[in-house]
C-alpha cells in the first residue's frame, strides 16, 4: 500500500513530542491528521493557576495549520472523570497513591481515543509522542524502551495488548529528546520552546494540594516518629506518599538527629502519618513486593519463577529481581538489591533488557526487618 493511502491520526497535546511526531509522519508521505483530546472541563481553573487546555489546543491547531493538515477535536471529560479521576481520588482516600498517567493511558488514550480514531475516523493507525518503540517479530508485537533512557515512557504503557500495539506508532521513540528539540526548532517552531508537561496538565506540582482539597476533605492528624512521639501535624493523609521528604514542615523540630524526615507509613484508622529520618533508614528499605492486576504484553510467563528487571517508580533505575507467579494476575517480586520507598498503588513494570514484558499494581512491600 502506498504511504499516501495509509491514514495515520496523531494524538496531539500541543506539546513538542506529538508535534514533531506529526511533522515526521507527514514528511514521510503518509495521510496524516491530528486529533486533540480534552479530558477536563476547566471552568475557572485557569484563574487558579491550573493549566487550561485552550492554550494547548491553540498550539496544536497552529502546528496542523503550518503543516497543512486537519485537526479533529474530541471531549472525553466525562470518561476521564468516571474512569480515571474518580478512581484516583477514591484510592487516595484510603491511603493508596495510584499513578494517574498509567490510568489515563489505559482507560482514555489507548482505549476511548484509539477506538474513536480507528472506527470513527477510519484511520489505519494512531500515533503518539511517547518515547517508546514497537517491533514486530514472528507476527507478535513487542513494546521496547525508548532510545533515550532519560525519556523512556514504557513504564506508563505496560498495559498495551497485541491489538493496541498493532494499531499504534511511536516515531519519536527512536530519537533522543535533544534531536526532537532540534527538529522542532527547525520545522515546528510554534512549540519549539515549550516546556515538557509533567503528569496531569491541570495539576501542577505546586498546586497539587490545593487542587485535591476541592475533592477530598482535609482531615489533619498527627505526624509520628518510629518511637511513637508526635513530631508534627499533617494536612490530610491523601497529600502524602511513601518516601516523601518535601512538604512535611518538621525539619526544624528539636527532636531527631538532624537528618531529613521521610514518610514511611500511613495509618488510615488512626489518621496518623509515620516518618523516619535518613533516606537510608531501614524502615524505607524493601526486599520485595506483591504485585496484583498483572498484565503481560505478549504472553503469560511459562515458568512459575523467572528473573527479570523491575521498576517500581517511573524515575527509578531498573532493579534485577526474581519474580514468582502466584496466580493468573499476581506475582511476588524479590529484589536482588533493596529498593527504597515502595509505594502501594504505584506500578511495578517488568523488563527483559530493553523489552517491556508487562506490569501491575503494587499491593504491598516487604521491608528488611519486622516492625
Amino acid at each position: 500500500m502506498r504511504k499516501k493511502n495509509i491514514k495515520i491520526v496523531v494524538a496531539m497535546s500541543g506539546g513538542v513530542d506529538s508535534s514533531v511526531t506529526t511533522w515526521l509522519l507527514n514528511k514521510k508521505g503518509y495521510n496524516v491528521e491530528g486529533i486533540f483530546m480534552k479530558n477536563w472541563e476547566e471552568d475557572d481553573d485557569h484563574n487558579n493557576g491550573y493549566c487550561a487546555s485552550s492554550k494547548d489546543l491553540k498550539d496544536a491547531q497552529a502546528v496542523c495549520d503550518s503543516i497543512g493538515i486537519l485537526l479533529h477535536k474530541i471531549n472525553f471529560a466525562e470518561e476521564y472523570w468516571n474512569n480515571v479521576f474518580e478512581k484516583f481520588v477514591n484510592l487516595l482516600k484510603i491511603g493508596i497513591t495510584p499513578n494517574p498517567d498509567v490510568l489515563c493511558n489505559k482507560e482514555i488514550k489507548f482505549k476511548e481515543l484509539l477506538n474513536f480514531v480507528l472506527f470513527n475516523l477510519k484511520a489505519d493507525y494512531m500515533a503518539t509522542g511517547h518515547y517508546v518503540r514497537r517491533v514486530e517479530r514472528h507476527k507478535k508485537f513487542f513494546l521496547l524502551r525508548g532510545i533515550d533512557d532519560n525519556k523512556d515512557q514504557s513504564y506508563f504503557l505496560y498495559h498495551l495488548n497485541q491489538f493496541q500495539l498493532s494499531k499504534c506508532l511511536f516515531p519519536v521513540g527512536n530519537l533522543r529528546k535533544r534531536q526532537v528539540r532540534i527538529i522542532a526548532k527547525k520545522y515546528v517552531q510554534v512549540v519549539a520552546k515549550k516546556k515538557d508537561s509533567m503528569g496531569i496538565c491541570f495539576i501542577g506540582p505546586k498546586n497539587f494540594t490545593n487542587f485535591l482539597s476541592r475533592f477530598i476533605k482535609s482531615n489533619p492528624g498527627n505526624i509520628v516518629d518510629e518511637k511513637g512521639q508526635v513530631v508534627g501535624i499533617h494536612r490530610g493523609l491523601h497529600n502524602y506518599t511513601i518516601g516523601q521528604r518535601k512538604g512535611l514542615k518538621i525539619g526544624g523540630i528539636s527532636k531527631g538527629n538532624g537528618k531529613a524526615w521521610y514518610v514511611f507509613k500511613k495509618d488510615i484508622k488512626k489518621n496518623e502519618l509515620f516518618v523516619v529520618q535518613g533516606n537510608n533508614n531501614i524502615s524505607l528499605t524493601y526486599k520485595g513486593i506483591i504485585v496484583t492486576n498483572v498484565v503481560w504484553i505478549n504472553e503469560n510467563p511459562l515458568n512459575k519463577i523467572f528473573n527479570c528487571m523491575v521498576k517500581t517508580r517511573y524515575r527509578q533505575s531498573v532493579v534485577y529481581s526474581k519474580v514468582q507467579v502466584i496466580s493468573s494476575d499476581s506475582v511476588v517480586v524479590i529484589f536482588d538489591t533493596p529498593v527504597l520507598a515502595v509505594c502501594p498503588g504505584q506500578s511495578a513494570v517488568f523488563y527483559d533488557k530493553h523489552i517491556c514484558l508487562g506490569g501491575g499494581v503494587i499491593e504491598k512491600g516487604f521491608i528488611l526487618h519486622k516492625q
